[in-house]
């Protein structure tokens, strides 16, 4: 049975971005960084009242069908509980259509207060790590940022087909992940273009099959790439080897691609974050003081991030 929460609770999630794929590991790999976006939600007797504010504040829906909105509903739900009304505060730091999980953020912040207002209500209808990457990657269609918003850290993500009870219903997908320790060496620097990117546009360069090679390739690359980020950051130059889909995609990111270029030559591991156009540098150094002249004349912002735990709420 349903239980109605009642008017008063209020709750804070602080949920950070991710960047995706880190070079070899397509809709697999992900990493938490310390960006943050921040949802404050009241229930309130009746109605819905929402507000935005920082990224994305113009270009968003101020209403039910607003991802966060959409996120704490799904997630009152799956909690068992409902609220008559809601009060909705977001602070948006994260960029919009960067490659930095921004979507994913929404997502996972929303479902993550309304697991907080549940669990004012009774602990016991808390929601687990477990079911707040499932229900946030249903959102997403692939479980790689959303995971990396839950868990924090670095994480490893896939998923299988469930078995229904009746075979002639569609099969939904499982989604899993799990948290990897990231050597304590390595920093994570991110150049944030102006310009968008659209993800189903960029996904939509990448060919419908690829060659044995390519594909050997990238699961050799994937591998290596989690012994780089726990043990030997050494690797990451060769562990963030792609060949699956950042040249297909680079025809609609030149600038992503000159700097993943000249990073790369500069001995700094450096990929398209996610669907770009932000390009993720890992390091153990100082990010040199020249590039970052250039990247800021080239119009690039250069944020310099911690790798984040996952999202919190109070």
């Amino acid at each position: 049975m349903t239980q109605t929460l009642p008017a008063g609770l209020t709750v804070t999630a602080r949920v950070p971005a991710s960047s995706a794929n880190l070079g070899p590991g397509f809709d697999s790999l992900g990493l938490a960084l310390g960006l943050y976006d921040e949802i404050v939600v009241t229930t309130t007797d009746s109605g819905l009242n929402i507000r935005v504010d920082g990224q994305g504040a113009d270009d968003v829906p101020w209403g039910p069908s607003h991802l966060v909105v959409r996120a704490i509903e799904r997630g009152l739900e799956s909690a068992g509980v409902w609220a008559p009304g809601l009060d909705v505060l977001c602070r948006n730091a994260i960029p919009h259509s960067r490659g930095l999980g921004s979507s994913a953020s929404a997502v996972v912040g929303g479902l993550a207060a309304a697991n907080g207002l549940a669990a004012k209500m009774d602990p016991t209808f808390a929601l687990s790590d477990e079911q707040l990457v499932q229900l946030s990657s249903e959102f997403e269609g692939h479980p790689d940022n959303a995971a990396a918003s839950v868990l924090g850290g670095a994480i490893v993500s896939w998923s299988e087909e469930s078995q229904p009870e009746d075979p002639t219903s569609a099969v939904p997908r499982v989604y899993r992940a799990v948290r990897l320790p990231v050597h304590p060496s390595i920093r994570v620097v991110a150049l944030v273009p102006e310009e968008r990117s659209s993800t189903a546009h960029t996904r939509g360069l990448l060919p419908d099959a690829v060659p044995h090679r390519d594909a050997a390739f990238n699961v050799s690359r994937g591998a290596l790439a989690v012994v780089a980020l726990t043990e030997r950051p050494d690797l990451l130059m060769a562990a963030t080897e792609d060949r699956l889909h950042q040249a297909q995609r680079a025809p609609a990111l030149p600038l992503t691609t000159k700097w993943i270029a000249r990073l790369r030559a500069e001995g700094i591991a450096a990929t398209v974050s996610g669907a770009g156009p932000t390009v993720l540098a890992l390091t153990t150094a100082e990010f040199p003081a020249d590039l970052r002249r250039d990247a800021e004349a080239d119009g690039l912002g250069v944020l310099d991030l911690d790798i984040a735990d996952g999202v919190a709420v109070v």
